[in-house]
């Protein structure tokens, strides 16, 4: 790695960081020991450059606190922890992706569902699928049309205008999916057209026997985008910064490599140079 001496201000430099912050990278082990002067000056070499570049490699992909666990596993000694961090977090990285994968296809299991129901992103929400209407749903006899779905349904109207059990719907509730609001008083349920669309796309996902603790994921994400629509962007976009993240993580990991060779072929033997001629 060379003999060449650094000081800190020229790895700070290099890295875009304060000098004292080299300091502390060297304190906490993130860099390897630096002998030090007569005078009490560290003295920084090649071998300290490169790992600054694996350290500051390895942050951009896995994280600072990773990266710091990493490169202090290497510096103790332990470079079998190292990469066993380096694997966490690439198994956590494909988790992510399995749970983005689940989501794209509940999506396009509710698209597909909705389509043949003839129940597009315009349906009313009160339709049963082939446009029949819950007998539940029905406006009260003297009241302004649509004035039952503007205040909300009822558990009874709900499970009558899905076609299951209102006790399906408590289910689903006490899992987490459902979030009806309550009627001040009474203490009843009331669904509004963003809980019915939950419950449709509940239902669907149900006949298509997804399990209950991967629906809620998706409803919150769904939630959170504001339509199946929003969803399917967020989902591409995620899916984007998760390829980011892999290669950033690839980069890294390239970094660490080239580090631990270098370090190897020199067998301390910069170290010790150096220590030797501070």
């Amino acid at each position: 790695m060379g003999r060449r001496s650094l000081r800190p201000v020229d790895l700070a430099r290099i890295a875009g960081v304060s000098t004292q912050q080299i300091r502390n990278y060297a304190d906490t082990g993130v860099l390897p020991p630096a002998p030090r002067t007569a005078s009490g000056y560290r003295v920084f070499g090649e071998h300290h450059r490169e790992a600054l570049l694996a350290y500051r490699g390895l942050a951009q992909g896995y994280g600072w606190n990773v990266a710091r666990s990493v490169m202090q596993a290497v510096h103790a000694g332990d470079v079998a922890e190292a990469l066993a961090l380096i694997d966490a977090a690439h198994a956590e990285l494909h988790r992510q992706r399995l749970s983005l994968s689940a989501a794209a296809e509940a999506l396009r299991t509710v698209a597909a569902q909705s389509d043949a129901a003839g129940d597009g992103p315009g349906a009313d929400s009160g339709a049963l699928p082939g446009g029949r209407r819950g007998t539940g749903s029905a406006d009260a006899p003297g009241a302004e049309p649509g004035t039952a779905m503007r205040g909300g349904l009822r558990i009874g109207e709900v499970a009558a205008l899905l076609g299951v059990r209102a006790s399906a719907l408590r289910v689903w509730e006490s899992a987490g999916l459902l979030i009806p609001s309550r009627e001040p008083g009474t203490g009843y349920r009331r669904y509004g057209p963003a809980d019915v669309r939950d419950a449709r796309m509940v239902l669907i996902l149900r006949q298509s026997r997804y399990p209950l603790p991967q629906i809620r994921p998706i409803l919150d994400e769904l939630r959170r985008s504001g339509g199946s629509d929003a969803l399917g962007e967020a989902l591409d976009r995620r899916r984007q910064a998760l390829t980011r993240r892999s290669r950033a993580m690839l980069e890294g990991a390239a970094l660490l490599h080239r580090y631990l060779g270098e370090r190897d072929a020199s067998g301390g033997a910069a170290v010790a140079e150096d220590q030797g001629t501070a």
